[in-house]
């Protein structure tokens, strides 16, 4: 197991990440925050929505395996429900690094989709949000981190 900041570190490394959950209506929706600051910081992130076309004026993408090129790491914004669908799809497509986002809540994390993550060779990193790291974060994801430390796993 590697601590919480090396796992964020090593996932924020690849420049490739699809983001589930981006909604083609809330630009203040946790999915669509993270896909708008990776996408500022510099990184190729890919809108993952099977109701949408466009999001944040980009293409949006029904699933994983559609977007051209594939992806290196996916960040899981949508209902816990539907996160071990995504990551059957990771293990599918060889993706190996897999982020549930986790603010207030349950947010997107699922027990049976980090286990099955875990179980094929995935790292997953079952809480927080890539935003309170490295060259993601903000001074306000940086705060929400401490408040919300029950939220973010200590080992990854």
């Amino acid at each position: 197991m590697q601590t919480m900041r090396q796992a964020a570190e090593q996932f924020l490394r690849r420049r490739r990440i699809a983001v589930t959950g981006v909604s083609r209506h809330g630009r203040d929706h946790g999915a669509n925050v993270v896909y708008q600051r990776l996408r500022e910081r510099g990184y190729r992130v890919y809108a993952i929505n099977p109701n949408a076309d466009t999001v944040e004026g980009d293409v949006s993408y029904p699933d994983l395996r559609s977007v051209p090129g594939g992806v290196e790491a996916v960040v899981i914004a949508t209902r816990p429900q539907t996160a071990e669908a995504t990551v059957r799809e990771c293990v599918e497509l060889g993706i190996d690094a897999v982020w549930m986002h986790r603010g207030f809540g349950p947010g997107s994390v699922s027990a049976a989709a980090a286990e099955l993550g875990r179980r094929n060779g995935i790292t997953v990193i079952d809480g927080g949000c890539p935003l309170m790291f490295g060259p993601a974060a903000d001074t306000g994801h940086k705060v929400m981190r401490c408040l919300l430390a029950r939220s973010v796993p200590r080992r990854v």
